[in-house]
């Protein structure tokens, strides 16, 4: 790794790294590393799942069975804690997008220079394999969020009843224009915040690990372990908050009154 990097520079190391795999030119570029591994580890997350629904028993849980009424348990309280409404999507929404981004952010975890020599082998050039890490990945798990809360936001309310929201809250019908111009920050805040902070938070982890594989060799093991430690639980909080965040605006978008 150290090689590497003294090979081509540092600056041009880390511009590989964080470079996407990609085709295409300006708003019609395709990550394409970012969709396979993004199309793969939902597949991952899919068959496990279905692998312990259809190994479920009755009696003593298995290993796979176990851990999969774990999380089950952890994201139903968790949308039993933050959601007032009455709707069977929230609790399967809650538990793909917290497994979906936690194995996202997982991806983090592999040392920096292994995938992409396997890629490399392969004939590819660059090869990012942390979709959390590509802001158009976070965006568009953020801009399905808000689909969502938009969606539910007239079914619940009605046309009028959201156009009400937006038009006389909080400051009644006298202040028209200054109430749109603050419900339309706050909505579109929603989805930005959701992206940037998981983006912003697993880029700078990622370019970390980038930087200690810049290191000579017999430091790597002894900054990257403990790093990648604390960054377990990053990686988790990052999946945790998301998830929450998307509970409690589906939340508030349930209520009618």
């Amino acid at each position: 790794m150290a090689t590497e990097a003294h090979a081509e520079g540092a600056t041009g190391y880390i511009i590989h790294h964080l470079t996407p795999l990609h085709i295409g030119e300006g708003f019609w570029t395709l990550h394409l590393d970012t969709l396979f591994f993004s199309a793969a580890l939902g597949g991952l997350f899919l068959w496990f799942f279905k692998t312990a629904a259809e190994k479920a028993t009755s009696g003593v849980p298995n290993l796979v069975q176990g851990f999969a009424e774990m999380l089950i348990e952890f994201v139903d309280q968790q949308v039993k804690d933050s959601f007032h409404g009455r709707n069977q999507l929230i609790a399967p929404l809650a538990l793909t997008i917290f497994c979906w981004i936690f194995l996202w952010n997982f991806m983090d975890l592999f040392p920096v220079d292994i995938l992409p020599l396997v890629g490399s082998m392969m004939g590819l050039e660059y090869l990012r394999v942390v979709p959390s890490t590509d802001l158009n990945a976070t965006f568009a798990m953020s801009i399905s969020v808000f689909m969502l809360i938009i969606f539910y936001s007239i079914k619940i309310k009605g046309p009028w009843g959201f156009a009400k929201e937006l038009m006389f809250q909080p400051f009644g019908p006298w202040l028209l224009p200054f109430n749109l111009l603050l419900k339309l920050v706050e909505e579109i805040a929603k989805p930005i915040s959701l992206a940037l902070r998981l983006f912003g938070n697993l880029y700078a982890g990622e370019l970390i690990f980038i930087l200690i594989a810049l290191l000579p060799w017999y430091l790597q093991p002894v900054l990257s372990f403990p790093w990648a430690i604390f960054h377990i639980l990053i990686i988790t909080l990052q999946a945790f908050i998301f998830m929450v965040l998307t509970i409690v605006y589906l939340s508030m978008a349930h209520e009618d009154h």
